[in-house]
């Protein structure tokens, strides 16, 4: 049976993250709104202890193993937030943990995962590379192999953000959330449909790495050149389950340059006190490639990561 995310699945996973995580601010600045020409609610991921959403997920998963699972110790592959998820969560259950990274990964987001306690591997010219190296991994060491997108208590863990984001704005006209794998995206979409089924959830990819949004323009899941330089939207190919809940979940689905997503990062910074990454600017950037669609509603954007990398700050440091 092909596993799937449900509602009630979300809600288990918040109650498990209880004791975990608490709930990250939303906020709204002025001076970011008038820019914009929408009034723009920025979901603060970024605050997270990795510095990005995806370790609601990691705890989830690891919270749901039993001992012996644990015991085996796990693999996986990410070009940076999903491995520190991963490790901070086996770091807090106590399980061994490998992660392979692309061979040029982020310096930052490698020394970050290796201070968490997990053993780093470079290999790879891309995602795709790494994911060979981790399945080989997984199998010669009898670990668990954990994907970054087909994993059901990943989606479910990261679903607890939009729990946060529709009780306390139900009204909200869209919520723009950036897409990888798409485990954030898809979750949106189960939580909108019980919470706040007229607003439209929007998904965000960069057009230098297109393969989630033509996966699901194309009703299968599809690889595509993966050139992007927002390290966490750098993804080759669709992932099957996230396509699948996206199909039914999302209203939209938009693509926009890396330098619309620089400019985003720089408004963030400028005007939000915020400290994106590329894929954390990467919703608002959708609101700025398209003013027209979002002009004077009340929106959510979600601020998937600050872990941003040497040349993203260099680039703020420059501008300023």
């Amino acid at each position: 049976m092909v596993p799937t995310v449900t509602f009630a699945d979300i809600l288990r996973a918040r109650e498990l993250l209880a004791g975990h995580l608490p709930p990250t601010p939303m906020w709204s600045y002025p001076a970011l709104d008038e820019v914009v020409g929408a009034h723009v609610l920025v979901k603060h991921e970024n605050v997270q202890p990795v510095g990005a959403f995806k370790v609601r997920g990691g705890i989830t998963l690891l919270a749901g193993l039993g001992p012996d699972e644990r015991a085996r110790g796990l693999v996986t592959f990410s070009t940076g937030n999903h491995a520190q998820s991963v490790a901070y969560a086996c770091a807090v259950f106590g399980a061994s943990c490998t992660v392979v990274m692309p061979a040029a990964a982020n310096p930052a987001k490698v020394r970050a995962v290796r201070a968490l306690g997990a053993t780093v591997l470079l290999d790879g010219a891309d995602l795709a590379g790494a994911q060979a190296r981790a399945q080989d991994v997984a199998e010669r060491e009898g670990r668990l192999l954990i994907g970054p997108g087909d994993t059901p208590e990943l989606i479910a863990g990261v679903g607890s953000i939009y729990l946060e984001v529709f009780e306390a704005r139900p009204d909200l006209d869209a919520v723009v959330v950036p897409v990888g794998s798409g485990t954030g995206a898809a979750a949106a979409g189960l939580v909108a449909a019980e919470l706040a089924p007229r607003c439209r959830v929007i998904g965000v990819q960069s057009s230098a790495s297109p393969a989630a949004h033509d996966s699901w323009r194309a009703g299968e899941c599809v690889h595509r050149p993966d050139r992007t330089a927002a390290e966490g939207l750098a993804t080759g190919r669709g992932f099957a389950l996230p396509q699948a809940l996206m199909r039914t979940g999302l209203a939209d689905f938009h693509l926009v340059p890396d330098e619309r997503i620089a400019q985003a990062r720089r408004l963030l910074a400028g005007y939000a006190h915020t400290l994106a990454e590329g894929a954390g600017a990467a919703a608002l950037a959708a609101v700025l490639e398209s003013p027209g669609e979002f002009a004077g509603r009340t929106i959510a954007v979600v601020c998937t990561g600050g872990n941003a990398s040497p040349s993203e700050l260099a680039d703020l440091a420059e501008r300023a």
